[in-house]
């Protein structure tokens, strides 16, 4: 998609098209001779700066999902209090949703704010070994609303990649917003010659979900991002009590199971739905330690040891020094 500037006029074609500053609606504009020129054609510095400053970050997972309330960011969360658990691992979570940030009431950080250094924005830390980063922490108020156009929304992602000071990582988790627009593109597009290690794709059992995944599994597809695999959220309720199992979105069409096999991608595991993720999530703790024993709990270590199996063998394979 061609990049169309904040003041840019009526119908511009993007400074990265072909037709850039050779229509009528680049007539007066003053961006119009450095476009027909060809020199805003030329690949973003970002691209590289980006790659420069990410070369001490071993692994970077995107989370992804077509369908927004499918439990996304819960998971984000999750997978990131999951592998910062391991007290010799650094890791990051990266919250892309500019328009609507919740990683910082699921992590505990409402009200915390960034600090400037010398290196760049100084992300916050829920412990030690986890750092956070979200347009949340610029806002004055939760309650604001961001009211951006997407050049402006893709400015501040290249920011959070390029300026943050993230220092030595062993995981960057991405968390983005539901569908395949501006801000996905940006991101893969920004993290092209970083190396992305894959895409980890929420979905919940229900088919109206599962046929905007399918639309998310196309995008990866064609921008050539690495599918890691499929969680199944919110996938059955099992009573804290009795331990019956009840469907409460039923898989009318075989859930992510049958998609996976249809699609040949593997089905990283399926996480029940249990009231105290949500509790945990409002209050800004990890469910995972709160409630270790629980089936939820027990599948969100399943899952999170596949995704470390995962880029294990990637490392391997991409010729980078192993964990």
């Amino acid at each position: 998609m061609a990049d169309v500037p904040n003041n840019a006029p009526q119908h511009c074609p993007g400074t990265t098209s072909d037709q850039a500053g050779q229509t009528s609606a680049c007539q007066g504009c003053p961006n119009q001779n450095i476009c027909a020129s060809g020199a805003t054609k030329a690949p973003d510095p970002a691209i590289e700066e980006i790659k420069v400053k990410l070369a001490t970050v071993k692994h970077k997972i995107l989370v992804l999902s077509g369908k927004g309330g499918v439990g996304k960011s819960t998971f984000s969360a999750h997978l990131a209090h999951a592998l910062a658990s391991d007290e010799t691992k650094e890791v990051a979570l990266l919250d892309v949703d500019i328009c609507g940030p919740s990683i910082p009431k699921m992590m505990g950080l409402e009200g915390e704010q960034v600090h400037q250094s010398g290196s760049g924005w100084s992300p916050v830390y829920v412990e030690d070994n986890l750092a956070v980063m979200s347009i949340g922490f610029l806002l004055s108020s939760p309650d604001d609303a961001v009211i951006w156009r997407g050049p402006k929304k893709n400015g501040m992602i290249k920011q959070f990649l390029r300026d943050v000071d993230w220092g030595e990582l062993d995981f960057l988790i991405v968390d983005t917003p539901p569908g395949t627009s501006d801000e996905h593109l940006s991101i893969v597009q920004y993290l092209g010659e970083a190396r992305i290690d894959g895409a980890v794709i929420i979905t919940t059992p229900q088919e109206v979900s599962l046929q905007d995944v399918r639309k998310e599994i196309g995008f990866c597809q064609k921008v050539k991002l690495p599918i890691i695999g499929v969680v199944e959220n919110m996938s059955g309720f099992v009573c804290p009590k009795c331990k019956n199992t009840s469907q409460i979105f039923p898989p009318t069409t075989g859930g992510a199971e049958r998609m996976c096999e249809e699609l040949n991608l593997p089905l990283l595991g399926k996480v029940p739905l249990d009231p105290r993720i949500g509790r945990s999530c409002d209050e800004g703790k990890s469910f995972l330690s709160e409630v270790p024993d629980s089936p939820a709990a027990i599948a969100y270590g399943n899952i999170v040891q596949r995704i470390k199996d995962y880029c294990a063998s990637h490392v391997s394979i991409s010729g980078d020094n192993s964990d």
